[in-house]
Parts: structure tokens; sequence; C-alpha cells
């Protein structure tokens, strides 16, 4: 008798969201279509709008699927609780405004069955002024270090030797990551049938805001990691901006870098912390019981 193939190894879906009422329904009910097994779990940075309720009244639809935790803070500690509160052998990451692909998962599971860590193509819609701009890229030892964490999977082991997400971070939390698994040896696999559509910022002034608090991170990332922009082509960067809203992104992106050189004072990352404090335990985190798996 022929014996049956091994069932596909066990994902936890970690999601952080804060005020994404708006777009947490489309984005389970597209999990929903996932692969099995996985789970997901959901950790809130205490919205004040519906994001929980909406959440809750799809968890009570689909018992079993979604666990809900409350958390203040970086989007690198909502992560690690979620990590911590997770069970799978491989954990995803997405974000509460994007809609994932019905094959996402399997073919994230695909990459990882060649590394230990695997990167989606990220579609970005919405409005075209902020949704059609290139993506800033950096590379390492061959591998792009800023494959976005809402399309990114690690194998657990991998993630937790690492000592998760920096919880300093503002923005540019999952560079550091890849980078740290990079410096490991881990080549990072890209596969690009495994598709999230991100909703790109929705008026000039989120999609501003976003660009200065990603240049911020990315003045936290030098801190923590030395120079990474010594060997980049800024012409290059200066000729692909094409557009007033590319150029209005760049200097929103230069005026958030300078800011923390100006203000990061005896905030620098430049003394990495021991890797117990880049999971801290305890805090506010409370799961919602009628919620849990």
């Amino acid at each position: 008798m022929e014996s049956k193939p091994a069932p596909p190894p066990s994902v936890s879906i970690v999601i952080t969201v804060r005020n994404e009422g708006r777009h947490i329904r489309p984005l389970l009910e597209s999990l929903a279509a996932q692969e099995p097994p996985y789970e997901v779990v959901l950790v809130d940075a205490l919205s004040h709008d519906d994001t929980v309720a909406v959440a809750q009244a799809w968890a009570d639809s689909h018992p079993g699927v979604l666990r809900i935790y409350r958390q203040y803070g970086s989007r690198g500690i909502g992560r690690n609780l979620g990590v911590r509160a997770s069970t799978g052998e491989f954990v995803a990451f997405t974000d509460g405004d994007c809609v994932v692909d019905p094959n996402w998962l399997h073919e994230l599971r695909g990459g990882l069955r060649r590394s230990d860590v695997a990167a989606g193509r990220t579609v970005v819609f919405g409005h075209a002024r902020y949704a059609n701009l290139d993506r800033v890229e950096l590379y390492q030892q061959g591998n792009d270090v800023t494959y976005p964490s809402c399309n990114l999977a690690y194998r657990r082991g991998l993630f937790e030797s690492l000592g998760g997400f920096d919880p300093r971070f503002i923005t540019a939390e999952d560079i550091d990551l890849n980078l740290r698994a990079v410096r490991r040896g881990v080549r990072i696999e890209y596969v690009p049938e495994a598709v999230v559509r991100h909703q790109a910022r929705e008026s000039i002034l989120r999609f501003l805001e976003q660009a200065f608090w990603n240049g911020y991170g990315r003045k936290q990332l030098t801190e923590k990691q030395g120079s990474l922009w010594a060997h980049y082509q800024y012409r290059r960067l200066f000729a692909g901006q094409r557009s007033l809203t590319a150029w209005a992104r760049l200097v929103a992106a230069f005026a958030g870098y300078f800011t923390r050189v100006l203000t990061g004072g005896n905030r620098r990352l430049s003394a990495p912390l021991p890797p117990s404090e880049l999971s801290p335990e305890g805090g506010s985190e409370s799961a919602n019981s009628r919620s849990s798996a």
C-alpha cells in the first residue's frame, strides 16, 4: 500500500492591528480560505474603533480559528506576543489592512520547505497616486532584507533564536529581523506566487505620515546595525522619483530620518537589548476567552 503524504506543517498567522475596523473583516475572510492546518492570532494595540468587535464576531462564526489578545505597544511588541501565544511550527505575518490570495499559505509553505524564511509578493492597491510608487530595496549578502512583515514567514525555531522583533523600533523592525537572519547565514526565499494585497494610505496626510515614520525607522536601523546605505546608489534613488507624490514621500522620509538624528538622544539603538528583553513577557495582554481555540 502506498503511504499517505505527510500533512502540511502547521502555521500560525500573526496579525497586529490598531483601528482597522474597516479592513479587518476582508482580511479574516481571505484567511478562512487558506490551506490547513493553521491558526490565527490577532493582537490589538488597544484600538478605539470597532476592530475588536468585528474580529470577535468573525471568531464566533468560525470557532477554533481565531484568538484575540490586547496589548498596547509597537508592532514588534504585538508580534512577539502573537508568536508566544501561537503553537505552529512556522509563523506567518500579515497586517490588518491586507487581503491575502487563496493560495497564499500554500505557496509560503512551499518556500519554507526550501528555507527557514520565506517572503511573498506584496501588491499595493488603492489610489494610484500612492499605490504605484516603487519600494526602496536594500540588499545584504545577496538578499533583499526589506521584504515587509505583511507578507513574511519564519520557522519558529529561527524566530525564537533571533530573539524575535526588536520592540524599540517605530518602523523597520522587519528589516532588522531579516538582516539578523541573513547575517546568521539564512537565505530569504522569495515566493512571488504568495500574494498579499496591501491597502495604500487613503489621504496625502496619512501617506506622508507613513513616509516620515519609515524614514525615522531607517535611522533607528543604522543606529543598531551600522552603515547599511554606504554603497547605495543615491543617483538611482533620485532618478526614480518621477512624480510630485514620489518627491513628497522622499522629503517626508528624510524629515523623519533627521528628526531621529536630532531627537534620539540616549534612546539610540546602538546598544543591543538582551534576547530576553527582545521578547518581553507579561505586560497588559489579555486573551479574549470566547475566541480561544
